[in-house]
């Protein structure tokens, strides 16, 4: 068996969620070193971890309990497209720096997943937006909604392309109701205008730093998401991220085409998330979109899809091009069937990847981590 069949074989087992996320990390950190909030949920339980993190003054208080240390990438969401599927939740990620999340993405099942692998919503306190289609936002009011009613303290800050700022006051908008019965009815003071807040970054053509803190340096660069014809018309962008650690360097592609700025972004990287598209779905999508424009239709949702999302070779010549270490596949399309089972073998992805790209290759799964 060769290296990423094997790795993706390994994948097979760590996908049965619930259990699979607790073995991975022990098998990352050492037992008894597992990350330091799925100890604190173990003995908790699920139901009660956040009652019993809340002190007498209502804040949320993370426990002391040992912290995985150095920096891993966790796959909340692996799966491609609007699509609900039961095994796999829409696109999500975090990167882990000495136990502190920051979130790329927030789409359907984020949030179950966060809770699934331990992860608190006081947790969060940093997201980032790839571009604003549904499959990457929908749990983004979910989560501010529960870390207002949890108490959170500190703030949330959400970055993304133009629209991350009128998307959070949406969000806002969605749980006021909420807020005021809450504020009436339990004496809340806690005023969500201040604690969640959204900054919309620049579409930039070459790499730009948009985030640093102690722990991560994030960079970012506008992908081929949209092809000019659309952005013409708009005025919403899709970015890729890189983050920068002491330890390691991981770039998320977000949705996009083959691009030369991502390319640039993801040089020499550790770590390097991308989505991928089947070939025989992206065959059937250029013929169909070859079929609506004879009809008339030159904007279709098939010319979307197979203008602006990346084939295998599109894929391996990125991460070839960059040099990137290993590739993890990610935002599979055509997505799944049901329970997370891809519908074609995975070694459809794999074999067209590696005509282009020698190096290590990993197809994702829900709450693999990294």
């Amino acid at each position: 068996m060769n290296k990423e069949r094997g790795l993706q074989a390994m994948a097979s087992k760590i996908d049965p969620v619930r259990r699979g996320f607790l073995k991975t990390v022990i098998g990352l950190a050492g037992a008894g070193t597992a990350l330091g909030f799925t100890a604190a949920l173990a003995q908790n339980g699920p139901g009660r971890a956040a009652e019993d993190e809340r002190n007498p003054q209502g804040g949320v208080v993370i426990p002391p309990t040992p912290a995985l240390t150095g920096t891993h990438l966790l796959l909340l969401g692996t799966h491609g497209g609007p699509g609900v599927d039961l095994g796999r939740a829409m696109s999500s990620s975090a990167v882990l720096v000495d136990g502190t999340p920051y979130l790329v993405d927030c789409g359907y099942g984020t949030v179950r997943n966060l809770f699934a692998c331990g992860l608190r919503y006081a947790q969060i306190d940093t997201l980032f937006f790839t571009h604003l289609h549904n499959d990457h936002i929908l749990d983004l009011p979910a989560l501010l909604s529960l870390q207002w009613t949890s108490n959170k303290m500190l703030p949330t800050t959400c970055y993304g392309s133009y629209g991350t700022a009128a998307m959070v006051d949406g969000a806002k908008a969605f749980f006021a109701g909420d807020v005021g019965i809450r504020n009436a009815d339990e004496g809340r003071t806690i005023n969500p205008d201040q604690q969640f807040q959204g900054h919309d970054l620049e579409a930039t053509t070459k790499p730009v730093q948009v985030f640093k803190d102690d722990k991560v340096t994030v960079s970012s660069v506008e992908n081929a998401h949209f092809p000019d014809r659309s952005r013409a018309k708009m005025p919403y962008r899709s970015l890729s991220y890189r983050f920068d650690t002491m330890e390691r360097s991981i770039v998320f592609s977000g949705d996009t085409a083959y691009s030369g700025s991502l390319v640039e972004l993801a040089r020499d990287a550790d770590v390097y998330v991308s989505e991928i598209m089947d070939q025989d779905i992206y065959d059937r999508m250029e013929a169909r979109a070859r079929e609506e424009e004879a009809r008339g239709n030159p904007n279709s949702v098939a010319r979307h899809v197979a203008e602006t999302h990346s084939t295998p070779a599109d894929v391996g010549r990125t991460a070839r091009e960059a040099r990137v270490k290993t590739l993890v596949l990610s935002h599979l399309l055509p997505g799944t069937i049901t329970e997370g089972r891809l519908n074609f073998p995975v070694s459809t992805f794999i074999d067209g990847v590696r005509k282009e790209f020698s190096g290590e290759i990993i197809v994702a799964n829900d709450l693999m981590v990294i």
